[in-house]
């Protein structure tokens, strides 16, 4: 007899697929059972208006949680960066799969760089946290250029560079790299200019907390370093108590020393949208060995980011 499907919940846009179809392989080969993708309609992939006025990329989610808790799909795959700080009842991130390159690419015509763009160049994102940066980065390196908010998939995004709308578009390395089309990436940012959001470039694997032996087949597919990190990266988000739609970046990497992994560094950016005050600040510890670790490096940074003033900068929220 063969073992009933386990349904995965995910969302209909080609990136979602993507990444929802490398899980179920995945989760398919530790499970021995096979996996069905469920599509998944949100109003956040119907509706046009701007992402941060109908509840930012919780709306996603939200929809994914409901059919979880229905009952209708048996696990879910998020974009890290999109779940809400909060843990959510009923429900358990079984695993957290090694992370795919965390940073921020430019897509720009005529091949250039974001060093390389003409002046004045009309750079769009949907992201005040990327605005903030490219913005203080411009400011401190003599360029003019200027952040114009758009939403959308992938195909959109570049089709306004492409269709010469825009000069450049920024994204996530990850989901170029999902969708196969990294090689269209025309230049991809050093963290030190442009931080990541919290979680960028990981997934996470939800599903009811009360199905034990889904959650520990599925922890096969934890990658300990990658939730030490996030872990971390997203406790700073949540103490700094930002939304999905204030600027905020955060990496943690581990620092290693030939092959032994030493220590994790955690670094923060909190920022106006238009660049005109940053604040960044990092720290480094021994690498988090529980989820309470992670949790404290997070934060401590956030304590330490809101006595330089971070908290002031929290209100420029999207409009």
């Amino acid at each position: 007899m063969t073992e009933k499907a386990l349904r995965l919940g995910t969302r209909r846009s080609k990136l979602a697929m993507a990444q929802s179809g490398q899980v179920a392989d995945a989760v398919s080969q530790v499970t021995g059972r096979p996996v069905e993708l469920v599509e998944i309609t949100t109003y956040g992939d119907v509706s046009r208006e701007h992402l941060a006025q109908i509840g930012g990329a919780g709306v996603f989610v939200a929809a994914l949680r409901e059919a979880l808790l229905r009952g209708e799909v048996d696990f879910a795959v998020h974009s890290l960066k999109d779940l809400p700080t909060a843990q959510h009842e009923g429900l358990v991130v079984a695993a957290i799969p090694e992370r795919e390159d965390p940073r921020d690419v430019v897509v720009a015509r005529d091949a250039r760089k974001l060093t390389d763009l003409p002046r004045g160049a009309r750079i769009g994102t949907g992201a005040p946290r990327r605005m903030a940066q490219l913005n203080a980065y411009a400011r401190t390196h003599g360029m003019e250029i200027e952040t114009v908010p758009i939403r959308g998939n992938v195909d959109t995004r570049i089709g306004y560079v492409r269709s010469g709308e825009l000069d450049a578009v920024v994204l996530a390395a990850a989901g170029m790299n999902r969708v196969g089309r990294i090689d269209e990436v025309t230049d991809f940012l050093s963290v030190d200019t442009v931080l990541p959001a919290p979680g960028q470039g990981a997934l996470a694997i939800e599903c009811p907390a009360d199905n034990a032996d889904l959650i520990a087949a599925l922890a096969e597919l934890d990658d300990p370093f990658t939730r030490a990190a996030v872990t971390a990266e997203r406790s700073l988000l949540a103490a700094l108590e930002a939304g999905c739609s204030a600027p905020v970046g955060a990496l943690a990497d581990l620092l290693a020393d030939g092959q032994t992994v030493k220590e994790m560094r955690l670094r923060g950016v909190v920022g106006t949208t238009d660049g005109s005050t940053l604040v960044q600040l990092s720290t480094t510890g021994p690498v988090p060995e529980t989820h309470e670790a992670a949790m404290a490096l997070g934060r401590e940074l956030a304590t330490e980011m809101l006595a330089q003033g971070a908290a002031g900068l929290m209100g420029e929220r999207a409009h």
